[in-house]
């Protein structure tokens, strides 16, 4: 697993209000995740509440969101946990696939990558 800071931008879904924050890479987390002050200071409202396993074996409960995200000037539409006050930001997979970013640990970066879907023709 991956985990190094790296600035990224939250703002809502119309895209008039964005926040630029410094979050974690975190190749073990799915979703993005922001205090909850965060997004709502942004105007993003949880849809839904979801339930996670932990990597110790806890399960809990999070609220998700759709928000927009800007990484290395690319733009998508994720999904965001409403996280503790006290959690770092984290930028996850689901996020950087939209983006089309992956992950060098190594390296601590993100690369840009094709889409590995090919139509057909």
């Amino acid at each position: 697993m991956g985990l190094f800071p790296w600035p990224f931008e939250i703002g809502n879904l119309s895209g008039d209000r964005f926040e630029r924050v410094e979050g974690l890479v975190d190749t073990g987390a799915t979703y993005s995740s922001l205090p909850a002050s965060t997004l709502r200071r942004l105007g993003i409202e949880p849809t839904e509440t979801v339930e996670f396993e932990l990597a110790d074996g806890r399960v809990i409960e999070r609220l998700l969101g759709d928000a927009r995200a800007r990484v290395e000037g690319k733009e998508v539409i994720t999904i965001v946990i409403f996280g503790d006050e006290t959690d770092s930001p984290l930028l996850g997979s689901y996020t950087l696939e939209g983006v089309r970013l992956a992950v060098d640990s190594y390296g601590k970066r993100l690369i840009p990558v094709r889409a590995s879907l090919k139509p057909v023709c």
